[in-house]
């Protein structure tokens, strides 16, 4: 018989998509959702990414099924949302996860790129979002984790559009919340800070900004992405039944310091 920790904190017999989960961050929280028990449906528009994802799942013992489509694309995501409920089962959790970085200044960041960056950080939040809901909101049940970003809150020279995109997935997690509450539907964030991931590679081998980012960051260091999994797996599960609306912030004391 499980423990009152392991019911709390467990996914067994779970479906989780998680966006973006071919790498980085994204990978992480799926692979680790798969060790919490989850059935991990593994998504990114590359099929042998994803299949390599869905390998390692598999031969840890977990269970995964690829997800091959462009959450940019509202019909390939309607038609991928189908298939997962027909082909994998009913999705319980969805972690938006897929998200760019384009680093300009303002002044000269172009029109296309702008375009670019809110289809994948706030566009694909929505398709991905509403698709899922239309199936949980008859089950009566479900969990949504939006991957916000420490750039909900603050600002940074030479992204002022990317921090407007994770300010608008930190609002629109408040609307989901408000919205599909009534349907048993939680819809919270997580919002990571500097974490050492194939998007950061250029600011992590940076000596100058790792130095900065080491005394702005009360822990002093970059993350590592597997300091994200317990806080996922928290909202993901049954621990977190009564948080709804909320944004978590794991950023080593970044977005409490001045």
């Amino acid at each position: 018989m499980a423990s009152k920790i392991e019911r709390l904190f467990g996914l067994n017999g779970r479906i989780a998509l998680v966006t973006g989960s071919s790498g980085g961050i994204g990978r992480a929280l799926a692979e680790g959702m798969a060790e919490a028990g989850a059935f991990v449906v593994v998504n990114g528009r590359s099929a042998d990414k994803v299949g390599a994802v869905v390998a390692q799942i598999e031969a840890l013992g977990g269970k995964a099924f690829a997800a091959v489509f462009d959450v940019t694309d509202s019909a390939q995501v309607r038609a991928g949302v189908a298939r997962i409920e027909a082909e994998a089962g009913p999705i319980d959790i969805l972690v938006n996860n897929a998200g760019i970085q384009r680093r300009t200044p303002l002044e000269d960041f172009p029109e296309e790129t702008w375009r670019e960056l809110m289809k994948t950080n706030l566009d694909s939040v929505f398709f991905v979002g509403q698709a899922v809901a239309r199936a949980m909101i008859p089950r009566k049940r479900g969990r949504i984790i939006n991957i916000c970003s420490v750039q909900s809150e603050l600002g940074r020279p030479g992204i002022a559009p990317y921090t407007a995109s994770k300010g608008a997935v930190k609002m629109l997690t408040k609307g989901m919340a408000i919205d599909w509450g009534k349907h048993g539907i939680r819809v919270n964030g997580l919002g990571p800070g500097y974490f050492r991931t194939e998007l950061n590679k250029a600011l992590v081998e940076d000596e100058k900004f790792s130095a900065w980012l080491a005394a702005r960051t009360p822990l002093g260091r970059w993350g590592d992405v597997e300091e994200l999994v317990g806080a996922a797996i928290f909202l993901a599960s049954d621990a977190s039944s009564f948080v709804n609306g909320h944004i978590l912030y794991v950023d080593g004391g970044i977005t409490a310091s001045i």
